[in-house]
């Protein structure tokens, strides 16, 4: 990974480097270089992008820029992420690129990139852009006027049917669904789906005006989803994040159905459909001790990696595994697609309610989870915990204390001079004890106060 990319693409605030114009431009350039250096012919490039404000003018560089690379580039106009990634391979491009932040606020924006094959961008690939954008001259002095480009309306039409094909044999007529769109790029493709299937759809946070996705609302902030699937008498309520690459749900209580409820859920259905074979399901650290628990009743191994889309795709392709994701509500299908997709995780679990014909609130199963703390500490340094004595012992007396009934985790954060503090136990009193105990002893070796 470079370090223009971060694990989700290029990532900052719009009209700033990176994504100045002159910048993104150059970036669609290289992309467009690239392509034409291994393939040996001009590249063809689909975009796609979420609702910022920001994201025709970036959309427009960066097509300004494949074309300055000789290459052509057309959009998909405002698309989820998995859908310009599906469209990538199956329309015949050589890349799809994406324009959004993902769950950000709406000043941030990002551009991510795919492959034909579903994988984000290779470490190959974001060193040759890095280096065109770090050897790029600020005397060009061209007159950079990107114009918006076409936008190619049966692209989204095609995305519509690939996701009504794969659930095409699913009828949820009469099933009383509330949708958040997060303002984002589910809001027209997301509730238009859900009622080609029969469901009785309510969509709310579906208006976006370029500065109110994920404002409030979304997988993030699932309060007024909540409370609309309860003033309505819902079944269930789903919430996308502003490029739907993720979803969180609401039980018919208002319950939340995060990531690691899911995974269960669907590792269940498989089991029972005979489409996990491999019987392990991959999660992350942060996933939660009950999940590990519940699946292991079930025979199913749950292995994890760091947090991150990309180390569980990673560990999915690598042990030929079925099922993975995240606590956040990211999960991948990786024989159906390398990419996770809102849409089609939450359609998946629609399913699986309407076959067992239960309430949403009981799809889990035994799934209990165990109270989990998580704080953090600013740091002047990201020593590795175990070169710092005081650290380690603490640990050590912690995990004695826990006795196998709960599990601690300290890691860094990728972004910000923190250090998390994970603990987990069978008791939320013991669990929040023994966390901040340990945040202490970190914040005595390492804190910020104590660097004169």
């Amino acid at each position: 990974m470079s370090d223009l990319f971060g694990t989700d693409g290029i990532r900052g605030i719009a009209g700033k480097f990176p994504l100045d114009t002159r910048s993104v431009v150059v970036i669609g350039k290289a992309l467009a270089d690239y392509v034409a250096a291994r393939l040996g012919r001009p590249a063809k490039i689909v975009t796609g992008r979420d609702t910022r404000e920001s994201g025709p003018s970036i959309e427009a560089a960066i097509g300004f820029g494949v074309a300055d690379g000789g290459g052509q580039c057309v959009s998909a106009g405002v698309i989820t992420t998995p859908g310009v990634a599906y469209l990538a391979g199956k329309c015949g491009y050589d890349l799809g690129v994406v324009i959004s932040a993902s769950h950000n606020p709406f000043r941030d924006n990002g551009i991510k990139v795919f492959l034909p094959n579903g994988m984000k961008s290779d470490d190959e690939m974001e060193r040759f852009v890095e280096t065109a954008v770090n050897n790029s001259s600020g005397d060009d002095r061209r007159q950079i006027d990107p114009q918006p480009l076409p936008e190619d309306e049966s692209l989204n039409r095609e995305y519509f049917r690939h996701l009504v094909e794969l659930f095409g044999d699913s009828d949820f007529t009469g099933l009383r669904l509330v949708i958040d769109c997060a303002n984002g790029a589910a809001s027209e493709i997301a509730p238009e789906f859900f009622r080609s299937l029969g469901a009785n759809v309510t969509a709310i946070n579906a208006e976006p005006n370029g500065r109110n996705i994920n404002l409030n609302c979304g997988s993030l902030h699932t309060e007024s989803l909540r409370c609309k699937v309860i003033e309505t008498r819902a079944d269930v309520g789903v919430g996308f994040d502003g490029d739907a690459d993720r979803t969180i749900l609401v039980d018919q209580t208002g319950g939340i159905i995060d990531g690691d409820r899911i995974l269960r859920i669907l590792a269940g259905d498989m089991i029972a459909r005979g489409e996990l074979a491999s019987r392990t399901v991959v999660a992350t650290v942060m996933s939660n001790l009950g999940l590990e628990i519940s699946l292991r009743k079930l025979g199913v191994k749950m292995l994890r990696t760091p947090v991150g889309d990309k180390f569980v795709l990673d560990a999915l392709l690598r042990t030929g595994s079925e099922l993975g994701g995240e606590q956040s509500g990211h999960i991948i299908f990786p024989r159906l697609s390398r990419v996770g997709d809102g849409i089609v995780t939450a359609a998946a679990v629609l399913r699986v309610a309407r076959s067992k014909e239960i309430a949403f609130s009981d799809l889990a199963g035994d799934f209990r989870p165990f109270p989990q703390i998580l704080l953090n500490i600013e740091v002047r340094e990201k020593l590795p915990f175990d070169r710092v004595p005081e650290i380690s012992a603490a640990v050590q007396e912690v995990e004695d204390v826990l006795s196998g009934k709960g599990r601690v985790l300290l890691r860094y954060s990728g972004t910000e001079n923190l250090a998390r503090v994970m603990i987990e136990a069978e008791e939320g009193e013991l669990a929040e004890q023994n966390a901040r105990w340990l945040a202490d002893v970190i914040k005595k070796n390492l804190g910020k106060e104590i660097d004169q």
